[in-house]
């Protein structure tokens, strides 16, 4: 008798993916969720509004991680 082994898809990892949550983000920050909030709404951190939730580009907070872009004031929404 033979056993079929179940194949499950691969588990996408949180750092993979191109297009955080504010949860997420904070994760992957090592901060915490508040904190997040706090600086997209202050325009502090690069974010985007969409549907009313926040979305983080991951690169895009590489980037503002490590100082080499300036954060363009049409950016803050």
């Amino acid at each position: 008798m033979k056993l079929e082994s179940k194949v499950q898809p691969p588990k996408i990892e949180l750092y993979t993916r191109e297009i955080l949550t504010p949860r997420e983000a904070a994760q992957y920050l090592s901060v915490h969720v508040r904190t997040i909030y706090r600086l997209a709404k202050k325009g502090e951190i690069p974010g985007r509004k969409v549907g009313g939730s926040w979305r983080f580009k991951k690169d895009a907070l590489d980037e503002w991680l490590s100082g080499k872009t300036a954060m363009n004031p049409r950016e803050k929404v």
